[in-house]
C-alpha cells in the first residue's frame, strides 16, 4: 500500500521536486520515512522527511492535558513546497485539523496534501485524504489500531469491536496478536501473554 501511495504522490506532484513528507507523531513518522524510501528508490532522489507533533494544537487539550509533547523536526523551509502530511489512521479529521494549524506556524507551503494508511470514515470535519492505502468500513464504536515494526515490533492492523473484553486473567487488551491461540470456534481463546482464557473471541482472528 505504501509503495502505491508513493507513486501516487509522485504522480500528483509531477516528480519529487519541492516535495516534503511530514509524519504526524507517532506512527505517521515511520510511515513517512518508508514513503521517502519508496520515492528515493523510484526517482533516485531523496526527499526531505520531517516529524510533526500536533499536541499543543489539539482541540481536546483541555480534556487531556497530560499528553506528552514530542519534538517537531522540519528539515527544510516549507514555504513554496508541496507538503504531504502522513498519518496512520484518518478518523474524525481533528488530528489533521491540528496538523494544519501547526503548519501555519512553520511556513506557507504551496500545496498541502494528506496520505494515510487507513481511512475508517466517520469524519467530524470537512477533511479528506488525497492518498489512501486502505478504506476500512467501521462503526464509530469500533477501534482501529495500526502497529508498525519500528515502534511495535511488527506491522499489523487490528479492528476490535467495543463488546470485546480483555483477558480475564491479565487484562491484556483484545487485539489480534494476543488471540492467535485457539482459532477453532469450539476451542477457548487463550491469551498468549498469560495463557488465561478470554471471555470473548476476536472477530479479526476468527
Amino acid at each position: 500500500a505504501l509503495k502505491r501511495i508513493a507513486h501516487q504522490v509522485l504522480e500528483s506532484n509531477r516528480g519529487p521536486d519541492g516535495l516534503v513528507l511530514l509524519g504526524i507523531r507517532t506512527r505517521g513518522i515511520p510511515l513517512a520515512r518508508r514513503l521517502g524510501a519508496f520515492v528515493a528508490k523510484a526517482e533516485g532522489v531523496e526527499v526531505p522527511v520531517g516529524e510533526l507533533d500536533i499536541t499543543m494544537y489539539r482541540d481536546d487539550l483541555r480534556k487531556n492535558p497530560t499528553r506528552a509533547v514530542g519534538p517537531t523536526r522540519i528539515p527544510v523551509d516549507l514555504t513554496g513546497k508541496t507538503v504531504v502530511l502522513v498519518d496512520d489512521v484518518l478518523y474524525s479529521g481533528r488530528t489533521i485539523a491540528a496538523a494544519m494549524d501547526a503548519l501555519k506556524d512553520l511556513g506557507r507551503p504551496r500545496v498541502v496534501r494528506l496520505a494515510v494508511l487507513i481511512d475508517r470514515g466517520h469524519r467530524e470535519l470537512p477533511i479528506q485524504a488525497d492518498h489512501v492505502g486502505k478504506d476500512l468500513p467501521t462503526s464509530s464504536a469500533e477501534h482501529v489500531r495500526v502497529a508498525v515494526a519500528e515502534i511495535d515490533g511488527e506491522d499489523l492492523v487490528t479492528l476490535s469491536a467495543p463488546e470485546e473484553s480483555s483477558c480475564a486473567t491479565c487484562s491484556a487488551p483484545p487485539t489480534c496478536p494476543w488471540t492467535r491461540r485457539g482459532r477453532s470456534s469450539t476451542s477457548p481463546r487463550r491469551c498468549t501473554r498469560c495463557s488465561g482464557v478470554r471471555s470473548r473471541s476476536c472477530p479479526p482472528c476468527a
